[in-house]
């Protein structure tokens, strides 16, 4: 059965919880929650995944490769332990805009490593982001998660149907969540094909009615080709989008 992850932004833990709760109660699709992980915010994604993890189990927290120096990564594996987190997803990392706090070299490839190598039992993702380069070189990055021990994949949000259908082929067998991001203003939709290179598909609308039909597609080709996915709703009325989506 295909799982839908959410992802929620720990703005705080007040407005966190608030909203995870209302989820939990009010949308059974919902099966699990994706925190990334943002530096203009106080609460880190680890921090905010212990806080919602009795809500609910399956919580996914970002972990940002270059946050960290796996010479002195103590910390962030015994909090992981402690807390009893059961799942990560690996990302690289930009650096912070003015530099004002410290990032290292290390790399997405190196982080999977080293927490396999100390947590066996943590899951941990990798991410896709099939924007970033030529497919070819995408696909041999994805390879060498999988070589790290990356036990699955989030990828970047999809806007057309062709290109899930060529980067699932290359992610056959393994566990892997399909993101989709509903894209309902011109700023949204510039910051997506400036930033990170986006394709739009020239059926593309800038309407809820669009996204949600789009997103309704994804959710039936991920039922019939043994796929996950998690949809990250950014600056959308969280109600709205959930009761176009599932009501």
């Amino acid at each position: 059965m295909t799982k839908i992850l959410l992802e929620v932004v720990p703005r705080d833990i007040d407005t966190l919880l608030s909203e995870v709760k209302f989820v939990k109660n009010n949308f059974s699709q919902i099966s699990g929650i994706n925190i990334p992980d943002l530096l203009r915010f106080e609460t880190r994604s680890w921090v905010a995944a212990s806080e919602i993890k009795n809500i609910f189990p399956n919580v996914i927290p970002h972990l940002r490769a270059i946050d960290f120096d796996l010479d002195n990564c103590g910390d962030i594996i015994e909090y992981l332990q402690n807390n009893q987190i059961s799942s990560v997803v690996v990302i690289k990392g930009d650096p912070p805009t003015d530099m004002s706090k410290r990032v290292y070299p290390t790399t997405s490839i190196k982080m999977i490593k080293k927490l396999k190598k100390e947590i066996s039992n943590l899951k941990v993702y990798a991410a896709v982001d099939q924007y970033r380069v030529g497919i070819k070189d995408e696909f041999d990055y994805i390879e060498m998660k999988k070589d790290a021990g990356a036990d699955g994949f989030l990828t970047q949000p999809f806007f057309d149907l062709r290109l899930i259908d060529i980067f699932t082929e290359k992610l056959r067998g393994m566990e892997v969540y399909i993101g989709i991001s509903p894209v309902i203003t011109e700023k949204s939709q510039s910051y997506w094909e400036s930033r990170n290179r986006a394709y739009f598909p020239k059926d593309f609308k800038l309407t809820m009615d669009w996204n949600v039909q789009f997103t309704k597609e994804v959710i039936s080709y991920c039922s019939k080709n043994e796929l996950n996915m998690y949809l990250m709703p950014i600056r959308l009325n969280l109600e709205a989008y959930l009761n176009n989506l599932f009501k």
